[in-house]
């Protein structure tokens, strides 16, 4: 069973692998904003990231974004394969996890998917 997906207000999916560890991506709408990604840059494993701030940034052919960290902790796991193949976060931007975060300790407020959606049909 997959477990439900929570979102930031920053334009990130949270999945919560169990009580501690956290998988990270970008959503949908973040990704149809920013346009066809050609690079992606990623923290290294054991890197620490804190809670609203940025962890990675996402090169389009429009801009470069940073990439906002829902949750404070150590990044346990990196999605390797986006960095030859960036794209796959526009092809399936919910199967296209950036990181894995373990030993979260802080996380923003997120949103279910019904709030997230609630909150871009007023932002856009």
């Amino acid at each position: 069973m997959k477990q439900e997906l929570l979102f930031s207000e920053s334009h990130e999916w949270v999945q919560f692998l169990d009580e501690t560890v956290v998988r990270i991506g970008l959503t949908d709408y973040a990704q149809s904003e920013l346009g066809d990604l050609v690079f992606v840059n990623l923290p290294e494993e054991g890197d620490e990231v804190t809670a609203g701030e940025p962890f990675a940034d996402v090169e389009s052919v429009k801009a470069v974004s940073d990439v906002y960290s829902p949750v404070t902790g150590i990044v346990s796991k990196v999605n390797e394969i986006l960095l030859d193949q960036p794209e796959l976060i526009n092809s399936d931007p919910m199967e296209a996890w950036l990181i894995e975060v373990e030993e979260v300790s802080e996380k923003e407020e997120l949103l279910t998917e019904d709030e997230y959606n609630d909150f871009i049909s007023r932002e856009g």
